[in-house]
């Protein structure tokens, strides 16, 4: 049978077949802080190649309270974490649409010494069907996914003694296994807790370390599963099943008023570190049951507070303090991971988070702008540019079947990228 005669016969069939696949495949999620693998990347690749003069669409908005917390989303369900009036907030949305599915809330007391956004700080995780936050105050709570309904709740600041630090509490919960991990900062060595996620029992304690601004990663290295926390102190490493301790690296700034905020990066057996306040880059490697420093410095890549992604070797992050006013103002790097070698710096590029999907770079800088760029370690090249929301950006967005959903002080978008 020769093409044409196969075309001609199969060719309907075989594009209705094509079509019900692609309605079949699994519509990809932003779970938790960080995304899927809680580092920055989404596994999307089917994403618009060029972008309309005017920007990509926006297909929704939404006016919202106060909060740092970055919006999550998993199996159509958008969850975002927010503050009104005198009440922390949960609320379900609709993720195509915007519109309200459910809604759960508590008082909060919460008042920031330095008269910044006083909503949540730490970015909500969905797992298993339940949603799990953390309030400025330490209150968490793990939610039923269908409705909204109360599972169990801990109070850290009454149970653990867990202090406010400069800016509030900021963990963004790390579900890992049958736990749920948090850097609360307690005290009597509850620097690191672990919850049972279906009941909320204390699993397990670790450390006296103040808690930084760092969300937990975990990771599998040499074959070995690892829970790692960048504390105010430095990096703790624990067993996530029990909480008993590999190892501790300190790297932490000279001057008290400084925080960690950027998350572990790992690859392989390789973990590196980032902080500002002079306290600079390190490149870690797991081995002997220990840490071992490759390089250190501060000239390479001091992430302030966005978390950098790793591209095949290369990091690419935001370098220099993110505090309004400060000069000079943070630069765009790529940086060799192995060497801490700056391969190309956008200089005066402001505070951003940096995000990655199919060989782009989508960066959501502090004015509310989103950049698109091809992640390239030679040069720094925009290819899209869109002003999306207003002045003051510092949550985190989510990258979620085709959509990009990010947030202001008050407002919630849903950016088409498809």
């Amino acid at each position: 049978m020769n093409a044409l005669k196969i075309s001609r016969r199969f060719g309907p069939a075989l594009a209705c077949g094509i079509w019900l696949a692609a309605l079949a495949l699994p519509a990809a999620d932003w779970p938790q802080f960080l995304g899927p693998d809680r580092n920055g990347i989404s596994m999307e690749t089917n994403l618009a190649g060029a972008w309309p003069s005017d920007g990509p669409p926006i297909r929704w908005k939404k006016q919202i309270g106060q909060g740092f917390s970055g919006p999550v989303v998993a199996g159509g369900k958008l969850i975002l974490f927010h503050r009104k009036a005198d009440r922390e907030i949960v609320d379900c949305l609709d993720a195509k649409t915007g519109g309200d599915l459910w809604h759960f809330a508590y008082p909060t007391s919460y008042q920031d010494d330095f008269g910044f956004d006083e909503g949540p700080r730490a970015t909500p995780a969905i797992a298993d069907g339940k949603v799990y936050t953390m309030g400025a105050e330490g209150a968490v709570h793990c939610l039923d996914l269908q409705n909204g309904k109360e599972v169990w709740a801990v109070d850290c600041k009454k149970e653990f003694q867990s202090s406010k630090g400069f800016f509030g509490m900021a963990c963004s919960p790390l579900v890992e296994g049958g736990v749920v991990i948090l850097n609360i900062g307690g005290r009597d060595g509850a620097g690191i807790v672990a919850f049972d996620k279906s009941t909320g029992v204390l699993r397990w304690k670790q450390g006296d370390a103040e808690a930084g601004y760092s969300s937990p990663v975990a990771a599998t290295i040499h074959g070995k599963r690892y829970a790692l926390s960048f504390t105010r102190a430095g990096l703790t490493a624990v067993n996530p099943i029990n909480g008993a301790a590999y190892f501790d690296f300190p790297w932490r700034s000279r001057d008290n008023n400084s925080v960690n905020a950027a998350s572990p990066v790992v690859s392989g057996d390789l973990i590196f570190l980032t902080a500002s306040y002079g306290t600079g880059a390190v490149l870690l490697r797991v081995e002997n049951g220990g840490a071992q420093k490759l390089w250190s410095g501060d000239e390479a890549l001091s992430c302030h507070y966005a978390t950098p992604v790793l591209y095949q070797g290369y990091l690419y992050g935001v370098d220099g303090r993110a505090d309004p006013g400060m000069q000079p103002r943070p630069s765009l790097r790529c940086v060799e991971m192995q060497t801490g070698r700056v391969c190309w710096s956008q200089e005066d590029f402001g505070a951003a988070t940096v995000t990655l999907a199919g060989e782009q770079l989508f960066l959501l800088t502090e004015k509310g702008e989103l950049l698109r760029a091809p992640v390239n370690p030679k040069e720094f090249h925009v290819t899209g540019r869109a002003q999306v929301l207003a002045l003051g950006v510092r949550a985190y967005p989510a990258l979620a079947d085709g959509c990009l959903y990010a947030r202001d002080k008050d407002k919630l978008v849903c950016v088409g990228l498809r």
